[in-house]
């Protein structure tokens, strides 16, 4: 398992997205040479856990619990296959561009250690919005990103420090239940049912997919369901 790249993105103005300033950070580029990483801060007033990386709707996206999002080199290949097109590392926005790693597969509460020194855990999977579907150009890419739910992950940091291409990516955590970055996308989106199973990832859980599953036990009940168990993969 490997980081092949670590990507940021400088804010832009485009015609696509729902930014009332018309400027989005989604454009991000592999950069060389070390790369500072750490917990930004809480969502809604902190962007990006990753140094010199933009982040202008700070309403959905950064703070400490999407702190650095991270996708599978598999799953662009994957993506290329079916899109007829090249997807460079970064083309769907993310910081970190992995090898050997089943990214969306991964565990809520996962903990990786990335080079020597730091340490992200795995929080959510990545909802798609108008500005991705803009940035790619692909027409219905938000229907057809949530189908597929190759999702990747985001990460919050645990231990900061420095990061760069090539360093060896290591779990060093890995979580006794079956909540994955895919099923959390899937409970928070398409299906809804599966939100009382998220609970068993406990604090790692991403807070909103927390608050949204214990609203959902609240008014339904647990449907039943046994906690941690592995519906999706």
């Amino acid at each position: 398992m490997r980081l092949l790249s670590v990507n940021v993105g400088r804010a832009t103005s485009v015609p696509y997205t729902d930014q009332p300033d018309g400027v989005t950070g989604i454009d991000k580029r592999p950069v060389e040479g070390p790369v500072r990483v750490a917990a930004p801060g809480p969502k809604g007033i902190a962007g990006s856990g990753v140094a010199g990386d933009a982040v202008c709707h700070l309403r959905h996206h950064g703070g400490n619990d999407q702190a650095v999002y991270a996708v599978a080199r598999e799953d662009l290949d994957d993506w290329e296959g079916e899109l007829g097109r090249p997807l460079p590392n970064g083309s769907f926005g993310e910081n970190l561009t992995t090898t050997g790693l089943d990214v969306s597969g991964a565990l809520v509460g996962e903990r990786w250690l990335i080079g020597a020194e730091v340490v992200l855990e795995v929080t959510s999977g990545r909802v798609p919005c108008r500005t991705f579907q803009g940035h790619l150009g692909e027409k219905g890419w938000v229907r057809r990103f949530t189908r597929k739910a190759a999702t990747g992950a985001y990460l919050r940091v645990i231990v900061p420090g420095e990061i760069r291409a090539g360093d060896p990516v290591r779990r060093v955590r890995v979580p006794d239940h079956g909540v994955t970055a895919r099923m959390e996308f899937l409970a928070t989106t398409t299906r809804r049912d599966l939100l009382p199973e998220l609970l068993a990832a406990g604090e790692a859980l991403h807070p909103e997919a927390r608050e949204a599953a214990l609203a959902y036990v609240a008014k339904y009940g647990d449907g039943g369901v046994r906690r941690g168990a592995d519906a999706v993969g």
